[in-house]
């Protein structure tokens, strides 16, 4: 077995994986992607390079990194498919399905295997996602680094020692993309009731957002003191922030963030 990495599935996650890892200078012929739809496997050999096959047992066949990039209602029976082959070779296996826990993969997987669960979010695509993950017991420190390097080629990582809280990781930056997408919509939505064209409620919406998240991201202040830095006492800012606290902001994101965690859990008993 050599140290080439098995993707099943070639969807937007696994190509943003892949494109981060041959831009690492990770060889192309070290890849191999099972992918069932020809658009896809085809744009993946043409883009990068890798290997792509129709099936996955041909994929896998002398790696020792498995990714397992499929949605969480495929993933039992793609596991049972690919058994008897984890069995033999005992490779490393890396999820990026929402709601599938290690104890899941490795039952489906015959047994006795190291797992790394790992939650990445869409802002992946552009090298700027970041990933919670669990390993089982059985993963080694060795295991860690590699998964490390490979997740990291899609941004920044967080390790979880517990695996319970993985749902929240979902719920927190899983999903979150979608949450600030939304937090984009209303503030254009509501410069256009104001009188602003929607180009540019729009270009002023994105920005801000954009500009905010490189402030947080790149001061060493928290978020609670920049946003006092910026709320003068009976200013426009200030009036604003008093309506979303008065109107219970911080309590709506919890709940949304619960709820998701919850789903999340929902999805794991439900592809049981």
């Amino acid at each position: 077995m050599d140290d080439s990495i098995a993707f099943i599935g070639g969807g937007n996650m696994a190509r943003s994986l892949i494109g981060g890892l041959v831009a690492r200078g990770v060889p192309a012929a070290a890849i191999h992607v099972a992918e069932p739809v020809e658009a896809l496997r085809e744009a993946l050999a043409k883009d990068f390079g890798v290997s792509v096959f129709d099936h996955k047992l041909q994929a896998v066949v002398g790696t020792s990194t498995w990714v397992l990039a499929v949605k969480p209602q495929l993933m039992r029976p793609v596991c049972e498919r690919l058994a008897p082959l984890a069995q033999a070779s005992r490779p490393l296996v890396v999820s990026v399905a929402a709601g599938i826990t290690t104890a899941q993969l490795e039952r489906w997987l015959g047994g006795a295997l190291p797992i790394v669960r790992t939650m990445p979010n869409t802002p992946a695509l552009l090298g700027a996602g970041v990933t919670g993950l669990f390993a089982n017991p059985r993963v080694d420190d060795e295991g860690r680094d590699r998964t490390q390097q490979l997740l990291s080629a899609a941004g920044a990582t967080v390790w979880i020692d517990d695996e319970s809280k993985m749902d929240a990781v979902t719920a927190v930056s899983g999903s979150g993309p979608a949450y600030v997408f939304l937090l984009a919509e209303a503030m254009q939505a509501a410069g256009e009731a104001e009188g602003l064209p929607p180009d540019a409620a729009r270009t002023l919406a994105l920005q801000t957002i954009l500009g905010a998240g490189r402030m947080l991201v790149e001061s060493d202040v928290d978020a609670a003191e920049l946003r006092r830095r910026v709320t003068s006492p009976n200013g426009t800012t200030h009036a604003a922030i008093t309506r979303f606290e008065g109107d219970g902001f911080r309590q709506l994101v919890a709940r949304a963030v619960h709820a998701a965690t919850v789903r999340g859990k929902e999805l794991s008993d439900a592809n049981d």
